[in-house]
């Protein structure tokens, strides 16, 4: 058992289950936060946890609550990320800030994978993986959690790469930097809001016993790093990617007009989604974090059996 780091504060539940060997799946608060609008987002928070305490693991979610790292959290602070306006999105660059500063945080991939490795948890859900942003030839925007999943000892279950995102080049990166990719029982990488993007998978599973193989044999190999594994949204709940194609488009442009950039882009795109579809967009979101629940919860038995 990895010791957790000093300056986290990690709930009595989530404690014992570490200390018993017992699965743990982290989550993510920037989903809460900046992905989905009040009070869907605390509903689905909420809701989520259930799902992973349901299917035999303890759910931790992870934030920076007045300067602290916090790992797992009760229904206020829950509330607090959902509905307070100043809590700041936080990646890996920005958690020393946030510490130093003793303000709200809601975690990113990227800093929500460094946080939960210092607990001492390898199993984290989330709804999608950042990557390479549209037109990062000439912008360079390139998300940090790619570089985290480079280096950090955590297995994240998504839907895949956020759809508004650059899905070929993401894919590129992360075989440039050694990431596992491995997508659950399809031989096609998802797309977020659809089950198909264009690109084959590169590596297939079927089962959280084989995405479990793979952890233990990348790791008992020292090759440090994370490993992404690819869950397709629910047939019943997708959006076509013909149809979520052109709104995207639509989406892309009306952020140009505004001149939107960096942190602010993803935030702003997943809301004007929303409008565009008249919430259909945020129906396949929860979906999809649903799905991804009950794999991470299974991934994390079957690791710490």
């Amino acid at each position: 058992m990895t010791t957790p780091h000093p300056m986290l504060r990690i709930t009595d539940e989530v404690a014992a289950a570490l200390r018993d060997g017992r699965p743990v799946v982290a989550l993510e608060s920037t989903i809460i936060s900046h992905g989905m609008p009040y009070p869907q987002n605390v509903a689905m928070a909420t809701e989520v946890e259930g799902i992973v305490r349901e299917h035999g693991a303890v759910p931790a979610t992870i934030a920076v609550l007045d300067g602290v790292p916090r790992i797992g959290l009760d229904a206020d602070d829950l509330e607090l990320l959902a509905s307070h306006g100043g809590v700041a999105k936080v990646s890996v660059r920005d958690l020393p800030y946030v510490v130093a500063r003793g303000v709200h945080g809601a975690t990113t991939v990227a800093a929500t994978m460094r946080l939960a490795a210092l607990a001492g948890i390898c199993v984290f859900v989330t709804g999608g993986l950042g990557g390479v942003h549209r037109g990062a030839p000439e912008s360079f925007d390139v998300s940090a959690d790619l570089t985290e999943l480079s280096q950090t000892d955590v297995t994240v279950v998504s839907a895949g790469v956020k759809s508004i995102l650059d899905i070929g080049l993401t894919l590129e990166k992360l075989e440039t930097l050694g990431v596992p990719v491995l997508v659950e029982g399809s031989d096609e990488f998802p797309s977020f809001f659809s089950r198909s993007s264009g690109f084959a998978a590169p590596m297939r599973v079927d089962g959280a016993e084989q995405v479990a193989a793979v952890m233990r044999a990348k790791w008992d190999l020292g090759i440090a790093g994370g490993v992404v594994v690819a869950q397709p949204i629910p047939v019943e709940d997708e959006i076509p990617a013909a149809e979520i194609n052109g709104i995207i488009a639509q989406a892309l442009a009306d952020m140009d007009d505004l001149g939107i950039t960096g942190k602010d882009a993803t935030p702003y795109l997943l809301g004007r989604i929303v409008e565009i579809t008249g919430g259909a967009s945020l129906t396949a979101n929860i979906a999809l974090v649903r799905a991804n629940a009950r794999l991470g919860a299974a991934i994390a038995r079957a690791y710490a059996g």
